[in-house]
This record gives C-alpha cells, structure tokens and sequence, in this order.
C-alpha cells in the first residue's frame, strides 16, 4: 500500500520540473493524479509516462490566473475519480529583473501565476474537501520568499503572499478536516534554474551547507510528506527544502 493509495490529488504547472516530479512521486504512492498545465501537450507526456509505468493519471490544460479552469481542472478530478483528496498549487513563472526596470506587466503576471493561482487553487478544492470533510493542500512557495533575492521583487513578493495565504487558509479550513501546507525549495535543478548564468548558479551552490543544488525529487517528497497522513497534525506549516541554504 502507498501512502496515498486510493486518493486522488491535482498538481497544478506539471508538465516538468516540481509539478512533473510531484506528480510521478504521488502516482508511486497509489494516488490518482490529474496533471495540469497550461501547456497541455506536456501534461499529457507527463500522464502519459505515469499511465506506462503502472500508475494513474489524466492530462487536464489549466491556466492558474483562469477561475473557471482552476474549478474546471478540479471538477475534473471530482468527476473522474470521485474525490480531490489532495491540491498541489505549484504553477509558477519567472520575470527577472531589477525593479528599475521592471514593468508593471512583468509584476503582475508573477503575482498572478503564483498567488492568485495558489488563491483560486486552495479556494476551489476547499469547496470539494469541506463537503469531504478531509484534504490536504500544499502550496509551493519558495526560499525567496522568506529572504528576498534581487531581480525578484514580483517573484519574492508573490511567493510570501503564499506562505500568508497558507496559514490564514489553514487557520479557516482546520476545523472542517482540511490542512493547508506550503514548502519553500531553495536552489533546485528546474528548466528555471537552468536559465540562470552558470557561475551565479555555481556561487549560490557553494553558499548550501549540503554543497549541491536539490533535484524535484526532493521536494516532491516534501510536499508528499505534507500531502499524507504521516503529518496528519501539521497544517499551517512551511517546510524549507533548501540543503540548509541561508537558514
């Protein structure tokens, strides 16, 4: 038995890094997955390679910053398989740039993708799990937004929103059976991180105590620790994946 075996999750932006990594952790451990993205064609390969290796999985497109797809992509999972035991808001992008020269568009499509997309995510499953009476949500946040980083005023703002958005769901929805999560990875090898100049990725490596950048793997099997019931009495939490980085 996995230790989500018999339920049924959704991870938002899983058509690579985290969100790929998340899902194909949760389907090991016997969870039904709908892998979404606005990018369909990916999540679709992603379910596919589930689907081949044994598990369970439908491709779902979802644009994050959408109402109706967020609620569309988690009907979806209610539909076909009965319940949305568990939500995974990942879906994220960057804009890097100096707040100088950061254009409001570049601002606002970060905190859009991130926390209004993690905002309507939490919203829409709660609607599912309180009529459940259980559930876990995790929402990915990040060790920027714990400490900052330059060139990230949108992403860094965006990604605190979400740990405030965590514990002010948590603090709503624990009476009804719901625990809301977040995990902040630090410097994990991502197609996001792969755009980072090399010798910058190289320096901020040598500042982790672990002296090596984290993979998805790692961090999805936080956010599966959070999504099951090894942490049936953690909600509220935030979880640093980050090899000891600027702790």
């Amino acid at each position: 038995m996995g230790l989500l075996e018999g339920r049924s999750a959704v991870v938002t932006g899983a058509a690579r890094g985290i969100g790929e990594a998340t899902a194909k952790v949760f389907a090991a451990q016997g969870a039904r997955v709908v892998v979404t993205d606005v990018d369909l064609a990916g999540a679709d390969a992603v379910a596919a390679a589930i689907n081949a290796d044994g598990g369970t999985a439908v491709a779902v497109r979802c644009d994050v910053t959408s109402e109706d797809e967020v609620r569309a992509a988690v009907a979806a999972c209610k539909d076909r398989f009965g319940t949305v035991d568990v939500m995974v808001n990942n879906a994220g992008i960057t804009r890097d740039v100096t707040m100088r020269r950061m254009t409001l568009d570049d601002y606002q499509i970060v905190m859009d993708v991130h926390l209004k997309g993690a905002w309507l995510g939490t919203r829409e499953a709660a609607v599912v799990m309180r009529e459940q009476g259980s559930g876990a949500i995790v929402n990915i946040s990040s060790l920027s937004g714990k400490v900052g980083n330059a060139g990230q005023t949108n992403y860094a703002a965006a990604k605190a929103g979400i740990v405030g958005l965590s514990k002010s769901a948590a603090k709503e929805l624990g009476h009804l059976g719901i625990r809301v999560n977040a995990v902040q990875p630090g410097l994990i090898r991502t197609p996001m991180t792969a755009a980072m100049r090399q010798d910058i990725f190289a320096a901020r490596e040598k500042d982790i105590p672990l002296q090596r950048a984290g993979e998805p793997e790692e961090v999805a099997k936080a956010v599966l620790f959070l999504a099951c019931d090894l942490s049936s009495y953690m909600t509220g939490g935030v979880l640093e994946v980050t090899g000891g980085r600027l702790m």
